[in-house]
């Protein structure tokens, strides 16, 4: 088994639906950056995400058709979101390293 733990955790997976890492030290490099721009992405419709299921969940008239839509998009969203969270949380240097 490989050990992730040195690698950069992707913001896309497989086709099979397995994580992807990227195995590099350069954060300039092409990927690198491709993956920083995905990211900023997600986070971006995260945002809009969030703001719409706002208004369904303010809206009295909201049916359960809009509800469950609304919290089906936010599901996604912050299922990439946690996944970008958890890609630069470890790249992060350990508290003894500083």
């Amino acid at each position: 088994m490989i050990d992730t733990s040195q690698l950069r955790l992707l913001p896309w997976r497989s086709a099979e639906g397995k994580p992807c890492y990227l195995s590099t030290r350069d954060p300039n490099s092409r990927l690198s950056r491709l993956a920083d721009d995905m990211e900023e992405e997600q986070i971006e419709c995260g945002n809009v995400v969030l703001e719409g299921a706002q208004e369904v969940l303010a809206d009295q008239a909201a049916g359960e058709v809009a509800v469950r839509f609304a919290l089906t998009q936010a599901v996604v969203s912050l299922r990439e979101v946690l996944v970008v969270a958890d890609s630069r949380g470890r790249r992060l240097p350990d508290a003894g390293d500083r």
